[in-house]
């Protein structure tokens, strides 16, 4: 789709991104951007990408759509984080707050590269394969704190897409690719880690199509 201004998103020129290159950690086999084992891609965060979501159930719907008319991702689940470090081999992720908000791990525990950060509503991680993520908090004022407070990524889906206040992303997956998988840096997971550096790169930026900061790394 060629890229073109919509009231759905921020302005590309008005976009506040931060691209992380996190190195691979050193204990466990896990790429992050190591050009070498991984893909070599920085992982990107989209701060408030989509900035008047509605506060209701049409607010994952919203972003579902877009994402859709763009066409660089599939979206295929509404839901939190899992509170374990894990990485996929098979595909990039794109992830979308559609409500509440987190602190995030990238990179996985232990790692003196890892980035910490909080995300909230309306921001949009792009995740390469192969970067590590999960849980720290749930800091949603609807939600208990603590680390168990989301139960899972890519685990169930919100039938309703409604904002229940509590942390929860569209989780979406390259148009054609293949499914996700789950690597968690473990011994045995290394013949699956080989693959990660042979796959393809987004051809189209997930929100803005045929501009943006995924075609710019």
């Amino acid at each position: 789709m060629p890229s073109k201004p919509s009231p759905t998103i921020t302005p590309l020129p008005s976009l506040t991104t931060e691209t992380h290159h996190i190195p691979p950690h050193p204990t466990s086999p896990i790429p992050n951007s190591s050009p070498t084992t991984g893909t070599g891609k920085p992982l990107l965060l989209y701060r408030r990408a989509f900035p008047n979501l509605p506060v209701s159930e049409k607010a994952a719907q919203t972003i579902e759509r877009h994402l859709r008319q763009v066409g660089a991702v599939e979206p295929q689940w509404r839901y939190g984080m899992y509170a374990t470090s894990h990485f996929h081999s098979t595909t990039h992720e794109v992830l979308c707050v559609f409500s509440g908000r987190a602190k995030l791990l990238f990179g996985g525990e232990g790692n003196p590269g890892a980035v910490e950060t909080v995300v909230e509503r309306g921001d949009v991680i792009v995740l390469p394969a192969g970067v590590a993520h999960r849980l720290v908090a749930d800091l949603s004022s609807s939600s208990s704190s603590g680390p168990t407070a989301a139960a899972g990524e890519e685990e169930g889906e919100d039938e309703g897409g409604a904002c229940s206040g509590r942390f929860e992303m569209v989780g979406g997956y390259p148009v054609g690719g293949e499914q996700w998988d789950m690597c968690y840096g473990r011994e045995g997971e290394e013949g699956r880690v080989q693959g990660i550096k042979r796959l393809g790169w987004f051809e189209k930026d997930p929100i803005y199509g045929d501009q943006g900061p995924v075609l710019e790394v």
